[in-house]
This record gives structure tokens, C-alpha cells and sequence, in this order.
């Protein structure tokens, strides 16, 4: 087998047993989703609060799961005060540190103490009747009766206006944060897209699914120089942006997914400025809209 062709399969195996498979739970959570902020809106309307770079976790009253519906195997200890009532939020390691948070959700047991690593910031309360601007003040109700240190009710706030969001933005990119999202205030808690959810981020993201590994030239002979993706809606193009040369060691092998960032689309329709971002071990996403 040609040295290529080998290293190919070895990553194959090696990131196929790295991440274990979680108990499924059917169906999903009926999770809002989040839309991208193209401006145009009247932002005294919404709240905004900062985004987490984390895992999403749907605690529904007796067990913890992912948004596409696997049973998370958290301690008994770090749910054991938690309500019968449902709350959405996101498992967070800190900043730069998503690679650790789905890392320490995917791989390990309840008894494994890197939990005490993990918070878990809540944003939402999806039985919780009324409006946002209603539950709001519920979800810090909710946090604050179970008072564990890392359960934790995302700040929100209100803002005045486009210069504010971007004042507001820069603060959070400058110690390392993702963005921020916006949540209009009169809309109830609704699953799917639509849900009154903006995300701003100063890129844009999406999943692809990764079809050929092309080998590198030069500084890289004997590493990856690229993949090449096929999103969801058949378009296909190179990625070989964004990799650390550990990432070129070990790439992501054909068949799974990553997710990679970019900024605005060409005439052709495909994604400008491609960045690698990460893998995505949870395999595709739910639907083929970008996130």
C-alpha cells in the first residue's frame, strides 16, 4: 500500500475510536435555532447576550442531551439540584477551549472529574410560558434556586443601537469570545429556525462533509495540504486554510465532518476566505442551513 494510502487509513481508525458513540435518545429536543444577523432589525426589541463556544446541552427535567438528542452521561452531582423544569444552554470549558468541552462531553464517564472543568451557562427555559421578555427574568430565578456555582444564567441586556452591538462585539472578540446573540423580547419559546434568534459573529460558519484528503508540497510533503468538502447541497470545494500542522499530522479523515468559517459567498455561490475551524464529531448537522 502506497505510504499515503496508509496514513490515510490509520487516521481513519484512529478518529473513528477517539470518539465513542452516545446513547441516542429519540426524538431530539425541540431546540430553537439560530439565524444569522444581516442588520435591518429594530434592536430595541431584542436582548443580547454574549455567545458561548461550547456544547448545546437540553437538560428536559430528568436527563441532559445534545441538540441532536444523545444522552449526555453527566455526574449525578452535577445535576442533582437541578428543577423538572426544561433549560437550554451551552457546556462551556472557557474560552478557546471548545476542542475541551466536547471533548470531556463525548469521552467522558460520570465518574470522570474533568466535569469539574465544565460550566453550564443557561440561556433559555423552553417550558416556561410567556414571552422572552417574560423569561428573562424566570431563567435567573430558576439559576439562583439551584445555586451551583456552575450553573449560570447568561447575562442578558438590552441595546441601544448598531453602534452600541459593535462596541459591544469588539469587547467580547477582544478576550477571546465568539459573539453575541440577539433574542427578540415578544416571541415565545419556538423549536426550529424563525424563533426570533440572531447570531453575530465577525465570520460566518458551516458543515461540510469531507470527500478527499490531498497531500502537501514543500514545508508539508509527508502532511495534508488540503481537504476537499461537499456540503450538504452537493457544492464541493478545497479547504487548506486554518490547520495547525498537529491537524496536518492527524486530518480529518474521509467521511466525517468538520465545520469551517468564511466570509460571504461568491457569484458561484460558494463560501469566500475558507478557514478549517474544528471537527465535528457529532456527525452531520440537523438540517443543512448554516448555523
Amino acid at each position: 500500500m502506497h505510504p499515503m494510502m496508509r496514513w490515510i487509513a490509520a487516521a481513519i481508525v484512529v478518529w473513528t475510536s477517539a470518539w465513542p458513540t452516545l446513547v441516542r435518545s429519540e426524538p431530539p429536543p425541540p431546540v430553537e435555532l439560530v439565524d444569522v444577523y444581516r442588520g435591518g432589525v429594530d434592536l430595541s426589541r431584542y436582548w443580547a447576550s454574549e455567545k458561548f463556544d461550547g456544547v448545546r446541552g437540553y437538560w428536559d427535567g430528568h436527563r441532559l442531551l445534545t441538540r441532536e438528542g444523545s444522552i449526555i452521561p453527566v455526574p449525578a452531582w452535577f445535576t442533582k439540584n437541578w428543577p423538572a423544569t426544561p433549560m437550554d444552554g451551552e457546556l462551556w470549558a472557557g474560552y478557546g477551549r471548545f476542542e475541551r468541552a466536547s471533548a470531556v462531553v463525548r469521552t467522558a464517564d460520570a465518574d470522570d472529574a474533568a466535569w469539574h472543568e465544565i460550566s453550564y451557562q443557561v440561556f433559555d427555559l423552553p417550558a416556561q410560558g410567556g414571552d422572552f421578555d417574560a423569561r428573562v427574568p424566570a431563567i435567573r430565578a430558576v439559576v439562583a434556586a439551584i445555586g451551583d456555582p456552575w450553573v449560570v444564567a447568561v447575562r442578558q441586556f438590552h441595546i441601544e443601537g448598531e453602534a452600541q452591538l459593535q462596541a459591544v462585539l469588539k469587547r467580547v472578540l477582544d478576550k477571546g469570545g465568539e459573539g453575541l446573540v440577539l433574542h427578540r423580547g415578544d416571541v415565545p419559546y419556538r423549536a426550529g429556525r424563525g424563533a426570533g434568534l440572531l447570531k453575530l459573529k465577525p465570520y460566518e460558519d458551516a458543515e461540510a462533509r469531507v470527500v478527499a484528503i490531498k497531500p502537501g508540497h514543500g514545508r508539508l510533503a509527508g502532511l495534508m495540504g488540503a481537504i476537499e468538502v461537499r456540503t450538504e447541497d452537493g457544492r464541493r470545494f478545497a479547504i487548506g486554510s486554518g490547520f495547525s500542522d498537529e491537524d496536518r499530522a492527524d486530518p480529518p479523515p474521509i467521511g466525517s465532518w468538520v465545520t469551517y468559517r468564511f466570509n460571504g459567498l461568491t457569484n458561484s455561490g460558494l463560501p469566500r476566505f475558507v478557514r478549517f475551524l474544528r471537527r465535528r464529531p457529532e456527525g452531520p448537522p440537523p438540517e443543512p442551513a448554516s448555523r
